[in-house]
């Protein structure tokens, strides 16, 4: 996996998630195995193979998080930064209405909040630009023009 770009928040909730998965749920899912065993004949034994699916779904999980936490890099939310990169909150104009975004990696993008992937088409566009940049951005209804009112 390539190198992740979170928060230090993102991180924590990671750790926390994947606790949960290897303290509990493990648990859970050996438990619901053990009972489902009790029952006999395992090919025809639905709750088993239900909890082995469930079994799955959970280490695919923890390998998934592990491999995000194993390949991150801590991001910081900049203040009074002079050009925009990730971690950074920007205030623009498109058509003289105003929006704020913030830029963050992947793992955090909410477009309805504001929150910006570096990878997506938009974040990416207004990375490496300062304050007073015009950017334009070409979608699939020609081009959209943003100017880069203030980096926070």
């Amino acid at each position: 996996m390539d190198q992740q770009h979170i928060t230090a928040e993102k991180l924590e909730e990671l750790r926390q998630d994947l606790n949960n998965l290897k303290t509990v749920r493990r648990l859970e899912v050996a438990d619901r195995l053990k009972r489902a065993k009790e029952l006999g004949d395992l090919s025809e034994n639905s709750e088993y193979m239900e909890a082995r699916d469930e079994q799955q779904l959970v280490e695919s999980r923890v390998f998934e998080i592990e491999d995000i936490i194993n390949n991150s890099s801590i991001i910081t939310m900049t203040h009074g930064k002079s050009i925009v990169d990730i971690g950074a909150t920007i205030l623009v104009s498109k058509g003289g209405k105003e929006m704020k975004f913030t830029i963050a990696g992947p793992n955090e993008a909410k477009p309805e909040a504001g929150v910006l992937s570096n990878e997506s088409p938009l974040g990416r566009a207004f990375i490496g630009h300062k304050a007073g940049d015009t950017v334009k951005i070409k979608v699939p209804a020609g081009e959209v023009t943003y100017k880069i009112l203030k980096i926070e």
